[in-house]
C-alpha cells in the first residue's frame, strides 16, 4: 500500500506540530513547513524520526507565491503529490482596528488567507487527476463570529471559510473535499499574550471550563482526511461549546 502525503503549513508548533505527529503515527509521509522557527522545525523533524517517521523540511513563506512554487517543486521530486493540505498556517494580531498598520495587516492577510488560496491552487491538479482529496483548513470561531480587538484576524477567517464553502462545491465532483475546523481557545503559543488573569477569566466563558489541545484538533483533523467522503464545505467548531 502506498503511503500517503500530506503537507502541514505552520508545522513548527502548536497545532501544526501535534498534526506532524498524529499523522505521522497514522503512516503518512508529512511535509513540514515554516517561515521563521526553522530551528523548531528541525526540532520536529528529529523527533520524528526518533520514532521512525517520514518527514521532509520543505521551508518557506506561504504567503509568497513564488516560495510556494518552490515547496510544491521539492514536493513533485519527492512523491507523485499530496493526498492531504492542512493549512494552519497563521499569526494573530490583538488591538484596535484603527491602530494597525498597513504592514500588519498585509502580512496577516498573506499569513492566515492568501496563503491558503496559494496552496490549495497548487495542490489541486494533482487531486484532481488522482479523483481524490483532502483540504482541511485550520480556522478560528472568530471567523464565525467575530471578536472585538481582532478584526483583521476575525475577517482573514471569515475569508477562509468563504473559501472553504467555494472550493468544496467546485472541487466535489472531482471527490476532493473540503472542510475548515473553527477553533475555539486551542492551548498554544499564540495565547501566551494572555495574564494569568486573563486566562482564567476566559475559561470561565468556556462551557467545557477549559482550552482545548493542538491533539484534539489534529485528531480531528486525520479523522476528517481518512474518512467521511460525503462531508464536506463544512466549518466544523471545536470549542467547547463557546458558540
Amino acid at each position: 500500500m502506498n503511503k500517503k502525503n500530506v503537507l502541514i503549513t505552520g508545522a513548527s508548533r502548536g497545532i501544526g506540530r501535534a498534526c506532524a505527529f498524529v499523522f505521522s503515527k497514522a503512516g503518512f509521509h508529512v511535509f513540514l513547513n515554516c517561515r521563521k522557527s526553522l530551528d523548531d522545525l528541525e526540532t520536529v523533524r528529529r523527533e520524528l524520526e526518533a520514532i521512525g517517521a517520514s518527514c521532509t523540511i520543505v521551508p518557506g513563506d506561504v504567503g509568497n507565491p513564488e516560495n510556494v512554487d518552490q515547496i510544491f517543486d521539492t514536493i513533485s521530486q519527492t512523491c507523485s503529490g499530496l493526498d492531504v493540505l492542512i493549512n494552519n498556517a497563521g499569526v494573530s494580531h490583538i488591538g484596535l482596528l484603527q491602530d494597525m498598520t498597513n504592514p500588519q495587516w498585509e502580512e496577516l492577510m498573506r499569513t492566515n488567507l492568501f496563503s491558503v488560496f496559494y496552496c490549495c491552487r497548487a495542490a489541486i491538479p494533482y487531486m484532481v487527476r488522482q479523483k481524490q482529496g483532502k483540504i482541511i483548513n485550520i480556522s478560528s470561531m472568530w471567523g464565525t463570529s467575530g471578536a472585538s480587538c481582532e478584526a483583521a484576524y476575525s475577517a482573514a477567517k471569515a475569508g477562509m471559510n468563504g473559501l472553504t464553502k467555494a472550493l468544496a462545491k467546485e472541487l466535489a465532483p472531482s471527490n476532493i473535499q473540503v472542510n475548515a475546523i473553527a477553533c475555539g481557545v486551542i492551548d498554544t503559543c499564540m495565547n501566551d499574550q494572555f495574564s494569568e488573569a486573563e486566562r482564567f477569566a476566559l475559561k470561565e466563558e468556556i462551557p467545557a471550563g477549559r482550552f482545548g489541545t493542538p491533539t484534539e484538533v489534529a485528531e480531528l483533523a486525520l479523522s476528517l482526511a481518512c474518512g467521511h467522503p460525503y462531508l464536506t464545505g463544512q466549518i466544523i467548531g471545536l470549542d467547547g461549546g463557546f458558540l
